[in-house]
């Protein structure tokens, strides 16, 4: 049986320039909404700097979807819902003006990028609704999580998915680079979430298990507490800082399986976010009296470092 060519569909396809507008707008999001991130896109290729900018864009319209406090849990969960029938209307070739939805869409072209994991990084950034309430008002809080691996659950939804897809990008032919990912992302949200405890808290949020607060003798109000007690919660936090470490050793394992044009990127990742977590346990791991961060000069260091790694 034949078939008239003129009846297929014509998918659409950006021109070079609407591209090029299009991931300068990718890249933009990502220099000033990417804290840590950013200082690693900027030691890759230009070719995969603009992919990980595009996905991290897409990212950032997912957060800023599931973080709106104007709406209720089920008005975010639908324009999630909304969005990500832009993005698989966009990634079936229909025509789209989006600059975000143009950049995720070369990208994932070019790379391969499995439509499933741009899936799971929409709805990671959804997990927290699932457990949403009021910011803490003097309630009693409670550990969202029973056990570390609920925990490590939420952790690969919200992080190691991520790992996953830059490795798409970055390039790598050993499978045993995925494991590898997933571990080093649960290292950087471990990390995210010790340093972030008392912003968590603030809004209800307590991420840390169940399990683990019995096992230091504490309980998730014990992180709400005006004067909070940085000695009786210190151990657990160095607990979780262990777990974090594991990860970026098997960060380091990482490093050599992916393509080498972008090693060092991930090392300046895996640094930074590293570096971030070391400076906490300098501090005792008091993460309430102010927030710990890495300085832009730091950050910086350790990307010129990353360009040397790259030239060298």
């Amino acid at each position: 049986m034949s078939t008239v060519a003129g009846n297929a569909p014509v998918q659409f396809s950006p021109t070079p320039s609407q591209l090029d507008m299009a991931y300068s707008v990718c890249r933009s999001i990502a220099r000033s909404a990417a804290k840590n991130f950013y200082y690693g896109f900027a030691v890759l290729p230009r070719r995969k700097r603009n992919a990980l900018s595009a996905v991290y864009a897409f990212m950032r319209r997912c957060d800023d979807i599931t973080d709106d406090a104007t709406l209720s849990p089920e008005d975010r969960h639908n324009r999630l819902a909304d969005w990500l029938d832009k993005v698989h209307r966009a990634l079936a070739a229909q025509p789209t003006d989006d600059p975000v939805l143009l950049g995720l869409t070369d990208a994932q072209r070019t790379y391969q990028i499995p439509v499933g994991l741009l899936d799971q990084l929409a709805y990671g950034t959804a997990a927290d609704l699932d457990h949403a309430q009021p910011a803490y008002t003097g309630a009693p809080l409670v550990a969202r999580y029973q056990t570390f691996e609920q925990l490590r659950q939420y952790c690969y939804g919200v992080a190691s998915v991520v790992g996953l897809v830059c490795i798409k990008i970055f390039g790598y032919r050993d499978p045993a680079a995925e494991s590898l990912a997933e571990h080093c992302g649960l290292a950087f949200q471990l990390t995210n979430i010790i340093r972030d405890v008392k912003e968590d808290v603030a809004m209800g949020r307590v991420y840390f298990p169940q399990e683990d607060l019995a096992q230091h003798g504490l309980s998730a109000a014990d992180l709400a507490t005006p004067q909070v007690d940085i000695a009786c919660i210190r151990p657990l936090l160095a607990m979780e800082a262990d777990r974090a470490r594991d990860g970026y050793r098997s960060g380091e394992e990482l490093i050599p399986l992916v393509n080498e044009d972008s090693q060092p990127a991930l090392w300046v990742l895996i640094t930074i976010y590293r570096r971030l977590l070391e400076k906490m346990a300098a501090n005792q791991y008091d993460v309430f009296s102010e927030r710990v961060r890495l300085t832009v000069p730091e950050k910086l260091s350790v990307m010129g470092k990353g360009i040397l790694k790259r030239l060298l």
